[in-house]
């Protein structure tokens, strides 16, 4: 009878708490909500018809800004290669996640601050003290994140999307459309990524395969040899100074 009293009350409870929630969403319902409207007029004869195109433009620009940032600047490389190691070391999720894009990212903006410097003093700043106009300020932010793109791209990756692309071999690197250049430098960073894994692997797999062989010659064949060897990789990969180390290759390839 007790437990049926306890059940009764608890149901008594949640029954107050959805009318109190019921009560408060109708209320906020009741309330007219605001109302905001975009209105393009025309003044003067003028046509404002290229302004709804500026504004829709920006906003694709705002959506695809993640992406503009991860693909044209150092960010692929460095967390392919974070990615690389915490699997070597066979942590599972440790650093988490957000670790290692924090990481990443301020990695990112030390290596292209004198890129975004560049921007800022070439681009942002006379733009805003209207020196320049917007396509003279678009064109002079692209050119510093373009020759940052030519130093780490290959001749070879440029190449194949010229050939792809079906246009003329381009005489100076000036002539090179973007479209093709931001293509080829994110599979140069790939492959410049998956080595510096490689790089990271190999000690740390030889350390599996020793724990192995020694877990099979005493006969402890249902082990698995990772929970044995994790330990033996942490402490190898701290006694070396491993982060250290990796941050610095990692840099220093810039």
């Amino acid at each position: 009878m007790e437990s049926k009293r306890q059940i009764g009350k608890g149901l008594l409870v949640v029954g107050l708490l959805l009318i109190c929630c019921l009560t408060i969403v109708d209320s906020v319902w009741a309330q007219p909500l605001p109302k905001i409207t975009l209105e393009f007029t025309k003044e003067a004869g003028k046509d404002n018809s290229s302004l709804a195109i500026q504004i829709l433009f920006l906003i694709t620009i705002l959506t695809l800004a993640p992406a503009i940032v991860i693909m044209t600047t150092s960010f692929t490389r460095i967390i392919i290669v974070f990615h690389f190691l915490r699997q070597a070391l066979g942590t599972q999720q440790t650093p988490a996640n957000q670790i290692i894009v924090g990481l990443s990212l301020f990695l990112t903006f030390f290596i292209m601050q004198p890129v975004l410097s560049e921007i800022n003093e070439k681009s942002v700043q006379p733009y805003l003290a209207d020196q320049i106009s917007q396509e003279v300020a678009l064109n002079s932010a692209l050119m510093p994140i373009r020759q940052f793109m030519l130093k780490q791209v290959r001749e070879k990756d440029l190449m194949l999307f010229v050939k792809l692309a079906k246009v003329e071999r381009p005489k100076t690197p000036e002539d090179l459309q973007t479209y093709i250049l931001i293509p080829a430098f994110i599979i140069s960073e790939l492959r410049i990524a998956f080595q510096l894994g490689f790089v990271i692997y190999m000690p740390l797999l030889l350390i599996d395969l020793l724990v192995g062989v020694i877990l099979m010659s005493m006969g402890m064949m249902m082990l698995p040899p990772v929970m044995i060897s994790m330990p033996f990789k942490i402490l190898l990969f701290v006694l070396v100074d491993g982060w250290y180390l990796v941050v610095e290759s990692v840099v220093a390839g810039f």
